[in-house]
């Protein structure tokens, strides 16, 4: 006589939570996004999302590594092929995630270009994911920047390298948070999607810093 099937593992949350959560999120993401579409040009928010492609990241950050600039300074390769290693696990992380959770995007998602066949899901948001990753590297990765600046001699500021360290980290942490909140605004994600990407992201470029820092 056969014996009894052990019961299923219960779910990470209930039931009745988990839809109290993503009724919340849907309300809460309509509401953005319906308050604002007077607000902020739509063109404005398109040039973000152009700014966080990773079309549009690739082509430049493979470029930069075969020009003549990274033999001028070695950090500086150094940090390009951390960037480009961690952006390939960027993909691979939020594709497997969105092909397991499979979230459909907000109904008033309009006129998107999607890419790979994950693109139809919502969770979580890649391009909130790619933008977090790469101000976190630059952000934790300040001493090597600055180096590189010397290295290369280019001061963006006209007040040395601190300064220019300084204003590089706030210009593209700016520029993650402005376009993450741009995912929303633009009815192509949820607030709960763009969170989980920015944190994603940031997890990722923990373990680039911490990692391949030293290849």
């Amino acid at each position: 006589m056969d014996s009894p099937q052990p019961p299923p593992p219960p779910p990470l949350l209930p039931s009745s939570l988990l839809h109290n959560l993503i009724t919340f999120d849907t309300k809460l993401s309509l509401s953005l996004y319906t308050l604002t579409q007077p607000i902020f040009p739509r063109f404005f928010l398109k040039l973000l999302e152009i700014s966080g492609d990773g079309r549009l990241f690739f082509p430049i950050i493979l470029s930069v590594l075969l020009s003549p600039l990274p033999s001028t300074s070695p950090i500086l390769f150094t940090v390009l092929v951390n960037l480009l290693i961690g952006s390939v696990l960027d993909l691979i992380i939020i594709g497997t995630v969105k092909h397991l959770v499979r979230r459909h995007r907000p109904v008033y998602n309009k006129h998107m270009f999607l890419t790979f066949a994950v693109d139809h899901w919502s969770f979580p948001s890649g391009h909130a994911s790619r933008v977090c990753f790469i101000a976190s590297v630059i952000y934790f990765s300040s001493d090597l920047v600055s180096d590189i600046l010397g290295q290369l001699e280019v001061d963006l500021v006209g007040f040395g390298g601190y300064e220019s360290v300084r204003w590089l980290n706030f210009g593209v942490v700016g520029w993650a948070c402005a376009t993450s909140v741009s995912r929303v605004l633009l009815g192509r994600h949820f607030v709960f999607d763009v969170a989980a990407g920015a944190g994603l992201g940031v997890l990722n470029a923990l373990f680039v810093v911490n990692v391949l820092n030293y290849l």
